[in-house]
């Protein structure tokens, strides 16, 4: 079905296949931070993947303040969403990626539903993004769930407020 996503947290049990996914359909710096590491995706870089990753395994009360989630659909691993805390009480970022094949069907709206649900149910009440504004993709699923949008010194930012009811298609 198109659209229908589930989020898992990420743990050991599907770090491998989310590093799959993001070698054979992403680029490394849309996926990850930068780091020294050959281009593409060597060995370095995934071992940095995996890292970068396993330091938010202890979620929003860890010492990342991150808590990342992948996106199942079909019972595949498709992408990652995740929320980080930010200054503000009772906000969090999010930041999301999807595999090229996954792009288009409407799962990055439905993934950005369930993190929203998800922040909610952590008690937060804000939840924010930001994007370049050719970022067609990602300007189109913040809209769709419910964000206000601004742009500002080349970026467009999101805000979402969790008060309200929340997006359900």
């Amino acid at each position: 079905m198109t659209g229908a996503v589930k989020l898992e947290s990420v743990d050991e049990r599907n770090l491998e296949p989310l590093l799959s996914v993001a070698a054979a359909e992403a680029e490394p710096e849309d996926v990850m931070p930068p780091v020294d590491a050959p281009a593409g995706w060597s060995l370095a870089r995934r071992d940095a993947f995996r890292e970068f990753h396993r330091a938010s395994f202890a979620g929003l009360d860890g010492p990342t303040g991150t808590q990342m989630f992948a996106i199942v659909s079909g019972g595949e691993v498709v992408g990652m969403v995740r929320m980080t805390r930010r200054d503000e009480p009772g906000t969090v970022e999010t930041g999301m990626w999807l595999g090229r094949s996954a792009r288009g069907r409407g799962l990055g709206a439905a993934a950005l539903r369930e993190l929203l649900h998800a922040a909610a149910a952590a008690g937060m009440h804000t939840v924010v993004a930001d994007t370049t504004p050719d970022n067609a993709g990602a300007i189109s699923v913040l809209r769709k769930c419910g964000a206000e949008l601004r742009e500002e010194g080349g970026k467009t930012y999101a805000r979402m407020c969790l008060d309200s009811a929340l997006p359900t298609h």
